[in-house]
């Protein structure tokens, strides 16, 4: 009779065998221009909205404190019910940055929800023509695996223009965005994050090198594009993930459609981010602890995986290049780009 760990690795075989449907072909990799003190930046806010004046003062201020331009893009302030205005209007402001040849990259305000509502009124022929680095995090996942799999150049998953961009965030920026450096990225000592033992330190689930394109972001939006033609091909990437405000199971869930889907399977290696107030609040659903769930999804797989690198919703994280070959090393829980984002 087979036991409690004996079960859990058979699962995880089972899933990790899963076939994947075909994936969208990645187009060659294209760097944009690196940003430089005096650039202007558009603003744009591709799913929630942000009606506060005094916010989007303080988002531009931001910007200019950067060495930035900002340059609001013509929807930005409207609403319509949670979404920052109409489908059609979010994907114009989009397009209307990409077209501008004054626009050097894009920063999205924040994020919520509505990206992938705008993804079939995007032209990604106009995109394609003009790249520019596109940047945020969250519900913006949508739009980074998007132009990852259509537009075939850089992105950066990294805070979004009304974050708070602490030291940690900003130097981390500045080195990918600005200088086309090949940081590696490895938390400090004392951060916050107090599900990876309270002192900046990670988790390993399989020890071990490995290399490939990064690509990922926020799991919850990430598992709403299975199925649909806006996913890159995931055959020897990085998987990098986050989340926020859902509960272990949930978690579980969501890594139990990659895994059937085949997703998990195609991978090189995983890092699992910061996963901010994921505790169940139904006693019924509680049990397995954060950790628990990924190693019973991630330490099946025999390929590098761990947790607790500082990006996803906290105060300070880091900036990963969508497309970016990079090496992670699951012993040291370290992310080491091997090319620069941009050009």
């Amino acid at each position: 009779m087979l036991d409690r760990r004996a079960l859990i690795a058979a699962f995880g075989a089972s899933l990790v065998a899963a076939k994947a449907p075909p994936a969208a072909p990645s187009p060659a990799l294209v760097r944009p221009p690196r940003l430089r003190p005096g650039d202007t930046v558009g603003l744009v806010e591709p799913a929630g909205f942000t009606d506060d004046a005094f916010d989007l003062d303080l988002v531009k201020e931001t910007i200019v404190a950067m060495g930035l331009k900002p340059k609001a893009a013509p929807h930005l302030a409207q609403r319509y019910g949670y979404l920052a205005g109409e489908d059609r209007a979010r994907a114009a402001d989009l397009n209307a940055m990409y077209a501008d040849p004054e626009v050097r990259a894009v920063f999205a305000v924040r994020g919520g929800w509505g990206c992938a509502r705008i993804l079939p009124y995007l032209d990604f022929d106009l995109i394609r023509a003009h790249p520019k680095l596109l940047v945020g995090f969250s519900d913006i996942t949508a739009l980074h695996l998007a132009f990852a799999a259509r537009a075939g150049f850089t992105t950066i998953h990294g805070p979004n223009a009304a974050s708070s961009w602490g030291r940690l965030s900003w130097d981390a920026f500045r080195a990918v965005a600005f200088d086309a450096q090949t940081p590696t990225f490895r938390n400090p000592p004392g951060t916050e994050d107090r599900l990876v033992q309270r002192a900046g330190r990670i988790r390993t689930f399989r020890p071990g090198k490995a290399t490939g394109r990064l690509l990922g972001g926020n799991l919850t939006v990430l598992c709403a594009l299975m199925g649909t033609p806006w996913l890159p091909d995931f055959t020897g990437a990085i998987l990098f993930i986050e989340e926020t405000n859902e509960a272990e199971y949930r978690i579980d869930r969501m890594l139990t459609q990659l895994a059937l889907a085949g997703v998990l399977g195609k991978l090189a290696g995983v890092v699992f981010g910061q996963c901010t107030s994921c505790t169940a609040r139904d006693a019924s659903f509680g049990g397995f602890t954060l950790s628990e769930v990924l190693q019973q999804h991630l330490a099946p797989l025999g390929i590098p995986a761990f947790q607790g690198a500082l990006f996803g919703h906290v105060a300070n994280q880091f900036s990963l290049p969508e497309g970016v070959r990079a090496e992670i090393d699951a012993d040291e829980g370290t992310i080491r780009l091997l090319e620069p984002a941009v050009a």
